[in-house]
């Protein structure tokens, strides 16, 4: 069986359940989930490759991904809640590589600190690190425990639709809200931290976007336990995620459908009735479900006058993240023999993340917030045999699609040598961070490339090259309308913006929809 379909005007004429827009892993599960309950789903994916940020591309013998670059959350463990949801959408053809127990190493100007693998292990390495701080970072690691924890009954009570989950709220979600309410920084200096700790303990705030003054206490939380255990790699790269999941949708007569872009959603009386395309064919099904983020939904999905009096989500009260710029380099050697090991490095200026942010954004001449540096090739132990004498590295820091904007309306490789400049420009300061921190990797890099959020916005179709969707600042964490059922009936959301960012989250998102859809905590068979 071939993975995908190409479109057929006579789709147009076929009797759909549910029409899924986007093809990332909240559509993937979605669809999944509602295929397998006997409800017939087409996946319209605007792309020409499915996957969302969990798709490869190449270049000669060279392979990266777009956006995995690590998962926490057990999954070497055949019985924890992650590994039975990917083990159950992919019919267990889905495999991981664990990391190394260093699996992320902060690099700051005068010290290196390792987050190792085991929640007891991280806590006495980070004690060793600040020996007159114990108090602080015991006190830390219970709260994070506590949260995360609290963080499950706010996410089921999105689940659950109407009345009921209104009723729910006060007791299902506020306890999380309580702190995610309020920012990291607040949070730690509360517990008595120095800067030098705030700074290491949130060292992996580049994995959610916000620096701790302007981030929730409650996805620092999530993130930081996430990872306790190690993290973990699809073995042969992110792009095993859709291949794997999609032949079990398109067994149960679903269809994922590339290069098939959705102009909007269509609504007749208050009520989604299907989609029109790009091409001016128009779709109908029982139900529309929308993984193209909330921003993209409500400002363009449903971006004319005969549904804004329908739209009622204060879409206002969420703003978009930041854009990235991303090096995808490609060494003429492997990663044993140039001597990379997989451990991820997160590279500062400084202890201070705002601060670092606020400099870098008042005057690019600063030094980045923080470059982050991933050997995708050493995590596959797939690599050396599907890629021989080889070995890949993303670099990555942020990046202002305001800086952008002089090549916005020109297209995709066609923006001229001002902008090709500047893209080297950017790149070699990348390769400079790269070589200071693996100078090993110098005489060997044999191809870079350059994504910008240019490249984000047209492939990805955020419209500001935006990588976490909208930001995780503690307002967003208090929006009741973030939930899968909307005010307009028969249209769902899903996707990272109604959880968090990160493809464990997005895949919850599928799983949390898919039960409001069914009205059934479809959650429950995949905890033990």
């Amino acid at each position: 069986m071939s993975l995908g379909d190409r479109y057929k005007s006579e789709m147009t004429n076929e009797n759909w359940d549910a029409i899924i827009i986007g093809s990332g892993i909240s559509g993937l599960t979605s669809a999944r989930l509602l295929a397998d309950s006997g409800k017939r789903v087409l996946i319209l994916e605007k792309h020409f490759k499915f996957g969302g940020y969990t798709h490869t591309f190449k270049r000669n013998n060279y392979e990266w991904d777009v956006g995995i670059h690590y998962i926490g959350g057990n999954l070497h463990k055949p019985n924890s809640f992650l590994r039975q949801l990917f083990d159950y959408l992919s019919n267990g053809n889905l495999h991981w590589a664990r990391m190394d127990d260093i699996y992320d190493r902060m690099v700051f100007p005068d010290k290196t600190y390792d987050f190792i693998t085991g929640k007891g292990a991280f806590l006495e390495t980070m004690i060793s690190y600040f020996p007159k701080e114990e108090k602080s970072i015991r006190n830390y690691i219970d709260l994070v425990d506590q949260v995360s924890k609290k963080s499950l009954s706010y996410y089921a009570n999105k689940a659950i639709p109407g009345l009921l989950g209104s009723l729910a709220h006060p007791f299902m979600s506020k306890p999380f809200i309580k702190y995610a309410a309020l920012s990291t920084k607040e949070v730690l200096t509360g517990l008595g931290c120095s800067t030098e700790l705030i700074g290491v303990l949130t060292g992996q705030w580049g994995d959610y976007g916000l620096p701790p003054n302007q981030s929730s206490f409650g996805v620092q939380a999530m993130v930081a336990r996430h990872y306790w255990e190690g993290g973990n790699y699809p073995v042969g790269g992110s792009r095993m995620i859709a291949e794997t999941i999609i032949p079990g949708i398109q067994s149960n007569g679903g269809k994922v459908i590339l290069s098939c872009g959705v102009q909007k959603v269509m609504i007749k009386k208050g009520s989604a009735i299907g989609v029109l395309l790009d091409n001016g064919d128009e779709i109908m099904s029982k139900m529309v479900i929308s993984s193209a983020g909330v921003k993209n939904t409500f400002e363009v999905l449903l971006n004319d006058e005969n549904t804004l009096s329908s739209k009622t989500a204060p879409i206002n009260q969420v703003e978009a993240s930041s854009g990235y710029y991303c090096l995808h380099i490609g060494l003429n050697k492997s990663a044993k023999e140039i001597g990379l090991n997989n451990a991820n490095l997160w590279v500062y200026p400084g202890y201070d993340h705002d601060k670092n942010l606020e400099n870098y954004l008042s005057d690019n001449k600063h030094p980045y917030p923080v470059v982050f540096i991933s050997f995708p090739s050493a995590k596959d132990p797939s690599w050396d045999k599907n890629h021989p004498n080889s070995a890949t590295i993303e670099v990555i820091t942020v990046a202002e699609f305001s800086k952008h904007k002089k090549w916005a309306n020109k297209q995709w490789k066609k923006r001229g040598d001002e902008y090709e400049s500047f893209k080297e420009n950017i790149s070699q300061s990348l390769l400079e961070s790269l070589y200071k921190h693996s100078p090993n990797t110098k005489e060997h890099v044999d191809y870079y490339e350059l994504s910008t959020p240019l490249t984000s916005r047209d492939l990805a179709n955020y419209k500001e090259g935006e990588l976490y969707g909208i930001n995780h600042t503690p307002k967003r964490f208090q929006q009741k309308w973030l939930k899968p059922q909307t005010n307009i009936k028969n249209l769902y959301l899903t996707g990272q913006d109604i959880v968090t960012a990160g493809v464990s989250a997005a895949m919850m998102s599928g799983v949390i929809t898919s039960s409001a859809i069914l009205k059934k905590n479809l959650m429950k068979q995949f905890l033990h």
